[in-house]
């Protein structure tokens, strides 16, 4: 039998150790949190500033090369860029798509999902880029769209609910697909809607003009930027779940009410 006060001495010991491993310890947990904190942010400081052609150059070796090639001809991990247009370009980096990941952090997988991220470069540095991608692989493929604000967007919505609404739901919140899922839309600008349209990114089909004349893509850009602030007139828009929701939230209240006003009833009876 063991006696109170080996215990205490035995938990007294078992406590200075776990103490001076903890101590042990710190000093290679305090390294590791570094290197995942201040690491990125000294590779985000060396971003180069400027967009002469020689900045960009070395720009686009360091982020895109490693998958595109130095040529933009593609390797075995990134397709090739020629022929894929400005449009196409374009969209992939104003919605933050290209590069796959941060490059100031790590190398991205060419086979992981690409979403919708904040734009990895300013503006001036994506034009500079498109310039100097272009003159590796040449004009060619669909042109950034210029688009119209005050188009018809009551025509625009019924291109959407014929051409889009089947995979990005009829609300633009996007919808899942087959081991894939279609994005919202909300984020969009007129011009990465128009582009996209163009160009058809990942499994999207693209729409030429003979599907798509340039005044139908203008209203179907301004009708998916007025699904992002609609107007909901008649009430409480219920999330935009559509008429299911409003169905079965008017049936849940009804037959709640009912049930309760026939009990009241039966009690006064």
């Amino acid at each position: 039998m063991v006696s109170p006060g080996a215990a205490a001495a035995a938990a007294r010991l078992t406590a200075r150790a776990v103490r001076t491993r903890m101590l042990f310890a710190a000093p290679f947990v305090l390294a590791g949190i570094a290197a995942v904190v201040a690491v990125p942010r000294a590779g985000a400081q060396t971003r180069p500033p400027s967009s002469s052609p020689s900045s960009i150059g070395h720009l686009y070796l360091a982020d895109c090369a490693i998958c595109h090639g130095a040529d933009a001809h593609g390797t075995n991990r990134g397709p090739t860029l020629v022929g894929v247009g400005r449009a196409s370009l374009d969209y992939y980096l104003t919605t933050g798509r290209m590069p796959i990941s941060d490059p100031n952090r790590f190398l991205g997988n060419p086979d992981q999902e690409i979403t919708r991220h904040t734009p990895f470069y300013p503006p001036q540095t994506i034009t500079a880029l498109e310039d100097y991608v272009q003159s590796l692989t040449g004009a060619g493929g669909p042109p950034i769209p210029d688009m119209d604000p005050n188009a018809n967007r009551a025509a625009g919505g019924d291109i959407f609910r014929l051409q889009c609404a089947a995979c990005h739901a009829w609300a633009g919140d996007g919808g899942a697909l087959f081991h894939r899922e279609a994005p919202e839309l909300h984020d969009a600008t007129a011009t990465q809607i128009g582009e996209a349209v163009r160009v058809g990114p990942g499994l999207m089909p693209a729409f030429g003009h003979a599907a798509m004349n340039g005044r139908q893509l203008d209203q179907l850009a301004a009708y998916v930027r007025y699904l992002a602030d609609p107007q909901d007139r008649g009430g409480n828009a219920l999330w935009h779940l559509g008429p299911f929701a409003e169905g079965f939230i008017a049936w849940a209240i009804g037959m709640t009410f009912l049930l309760l006003t026939i009990r009241w009833i039966g009690e006064r009876k």
